[in-house]
């Protein structure tokens, strides 16, 4: 039985690298709508849910970031930035609010492909998406999937089938990068990673530029294990070295 092709949301407003963009699209087998303005989109999304949006920043009626944040608010559809603008602090900004990919025009089209199937895989294979609720585990009894238990490490509690962590029997709110991160420290408790490290093994296509955006995830992680437990502080900075994960903290 055939599958249906992903869609996507491609939303810009300059025609040739809308054109060249859903050329592109199509040749490698997608479904494609192009809207000129982030309104547009918003609107289409209220009636199709696409398996991902490519979101130019820079939109004639309005701030990509502020379009992106309306998105999330639609759905958990992965969103990829693509944007003419080189500052770190803007591709830092787009990754820390939970974008799953960003793109600096002019870019090749066969990178941008690479990455749009790369995300949709990813995605796919996380079906929970960037949000992983209190709701998608059955404390006390229920199995996450038919002969799988979860890992337990510590305080922690590891459902991999389901992508979701719980802390102290409640479970984590946690974006994919988020989760991602946790999961290597999880795998090798009580080891040292750098930045570099991290990025490499929980970012699909690491920017080293951006290793920096480690420490917000790290910042954030902490905040949300000490919504759980205001004492806890499991993860360990360990300074011009990097991160690690103590069980017995």
């Amino acid at each position: 039985m055939s599958t249906r092709p992903a869609s996507i949301f491609l939303v810009d407003d300059e025609p040739a690298i809308a054109e060249a963009v859903s050329f592109a699209l199509q040749a490698e087998g997608f479904r494609c709508r192009h809207f000129a303005t982030g309104g547009d989109c918003l609107a289409a999304l209220a009636g199709e849910q696409p398996d991902l949006v490519l979101l130019d920043i820079g939109l004639p009626d309005g701030n990509g970031f502020d379009f992106f944040r309306r998105i999330r608010e639609q759905g958990d559809v992965p969103v990829v930035f693509l944007t003419a603008r080189k500052e770190e602090i803007d591709r830092v900004v787009g990754l820390e609010m939970g974008a799953d990919d960003y793109v600096v025009k002019p870019f090749s089209l066969r990178e941008l492909m690479a990455r749009v199937r790369m995300v949709i895989r990813r995605s796919a294979a996380a079906p929970a998406s960037n949000a992983v609720s209190a709701t998608a585990a059955t404390p006390g009894g229920g199995s996450s999937s038919a002969g799988a238990a979860p890992t337990v490490v510590g305080r922690f509690q590891q459902d991999s089938l389901r992508r979701q962590i719980r802390y102290a029997g409640s479970a984590l709110d946690l974006t994919l990068h988020e989760y991602r991160l946790l999961e290597v420290l999880l795998r090798h408790v009580g080891r040292v990673f750098t930045r570099a490290q991290l990025l490499d093994q929980a970012w699909e296509a690491p920017d080293h530029r951006l290793d920096r955006t480690i420490d917000s995830h790290i910042k954030s992680l902490r905040a949300k294990l000490r919504a759980i437990d205001a004492t806890a502080d499991p993860i360990h900075t360990h300074r011009g070295m990097g991160y690690s994960l103590e069980i017995g903290a």
